[in-house]
Order: structure tokens, then C-alpha cells, then sequence
């Protein structure tokens, strides 16, 4: 598809082959001019792991502490005290096999889907459904959980899910256009330094190898991964 114009304008307000620090790089992607409506701000980081090896695939959560600046749907599959609790707790839809049936028939209005124990046999049966969507709850990610109420908040306040493809990249939404320059700066090294705990020790090499940072619908801006700052800089 080809990229309209206000794309080529601002690919050419700053070298795209140059690695800049991550301070740089978030200056550059809030001094470019954004669309009508509030963009994403993205992050792309390629790792050197093999995600083939499943002692090398990575996934997991991670408290943005500025948060996504996104309003999160939440779905969650419980049954009694955990379904009251939860629609209390502000979740959007709360069902069992009734809300199996609703997402069987289509229905996937929601970002991110939780699921108490007990629920995960009518659960997996969605799984044609709610996999190819990552959707579908994990107790790595903290989606299946007898605490629903902790985890409808978590998602709520900023909580996101990251994992590698199969190309070994890590593909996860830092903010809003519109947040602060310090904002997207704490939210982009707390994503690096969640990364570089889960490190697995079988990998070998360079992990860190690319990081790129762009919004919705601009050019992607190139990170030094060595030049990233920690959260307490």
C-alpha cells in the first residue's frame, strides 16, 4: 500500500538508517506530525532467541507505569461470587457457557479475556476463536486467576501482554501520541527491562538485537539498544 503523504514528509525530518538514544528516538516521534486522530505509539523489539524452542519463547505481562491511555474491555468467563465480583470490578462482559456461546457466534468486542480455574474447560473449547486473536486466558500472563477483581484492575490500569513471534519480534503499544515525552520514556525502558529479566538463559549472543519505536501510521525510528536509560534514570 502506498504511503500517503504525510508519511514521506516526516521519513525525511530525520536519518531512519541513523541508531538514536531512546530519549532521541521519542523526541523525534513527538515532533512528528500525527493524524486527526490520537495514534498508538508502538514498539518493536527483536530478540535473539529461537521461538521454536519452547525454553526460548517469550511471554508475559508488564505494568506500564504511565499506562496505555487506552480504555481496555475486559471479558471475563466466571461463575458466582468471582462473576459478581468482577462485573463490580467494571469488566464489560462477565458470563460462562453463556458467554462461550456469544464468542462462538462471532462476538470478540474486547481486549483481553480472563478466566478463573474452573471456567478453562469451556474456555479451551474457544480456542479456534480467541488463539489466532491472542485472546485466549494464560496463567503466564495472569489471565487465569482466582482473583479476577486483581486482574480486571491490572489490565485496566495498564497491564500488557507481550510475546514473541515467530520471527522472534515482541510487539507491544507504549502509549498515546498525545502522552508526554517522560510518559512514553518511563513506559518504553520499564517493556526493555521486563525483557531483559525474562532473558532465557539458552540464549546465546546478542538478545537485544533491534529496537524500533513508531506510531499508528508513521516511520518507524531506530533505538542503539545499548543507549536504552532504566526506569530509575
Amino acid at each position: 500500500m502506498a504511503k500517503d503523504k504525510q508519511y514521506r514528509d516526516n521519513a525525511q525530518k530525520f536519518d531512519r538508517d541513523r541508531l538514536h538514544s531512546d530519549e532521541e528516538a521519542i523526541g523525534i516521534i513527538k515532533s512528528l506530525g500525527t493524524k486527526k486522530f490520537d495514534e498508538t505509539v508502538d514498539i518493536v523489539v527483536c530478540l535473539g532467541v529461537d521461538p521454536r524452542k519452547a525454553d526460548q519463547m517469550i511471554r508475559g505481562t508488564v505494568a506500564l507505569p504511565a499506562g496505555t491511555g487506552k480504555d481496555v474491555r475486559v471479558a471475563v468467563f466466571a461463575q458466582g461470587e468471582a462473576a459478581t465480583a468482577a462485573r463490580e470490578a467494571g469488566a464489560e462482559f462477565v458470563g460462562a457457557d453463556d458467554l462461550a456461546a456469544e464468542i462462538e457466534g462471532g462476538m470478540t468486542d474486547f481486549d483481553v479475556a480472563i478466566a478463573t480455574p474452573d471456567m478453562m474447560p469451556t474456555v479451551g473449547k474457544l480456542g479456534r476463536v480467541l488463539g489466532p486473536r491472542s485472546l485466549m486466558p494464560n496463567p503466564k500472563t495472569g489471565t487465569v486467576t482466582p482473583d479476577v477483581v486483581k486482574a480486571i484492575n491490572e489490565f485496566k490500569g495498564g497491564m500488557v501482554e507481550y510475546r514473541t513471534d515467530r520471527f522472534a519480534n515482541v510487539h507491544v503499544p507504549i502509549g498515546k501520541a498525545s502522552f508526554g515525552e517522560e510518559a512514553l520514556l518511563t513506559n518504553l525502558r520499564a517493556l526493555i527491562g521486563e525483557l531483559e529479566r525474562v532473558k532465557p538463559a539458552s540464549s546465546k549472543g546478542k538478545y537485544v538485537k533491534k529496537v524500533v519505536v513508531s506510531t499508528t501510521m508513521g516511520p518507524g525510528v531506530r533505538i542503539e539498544p545499548s543507549a536504552i536509560g532504566t526506569t530509575e534514570d
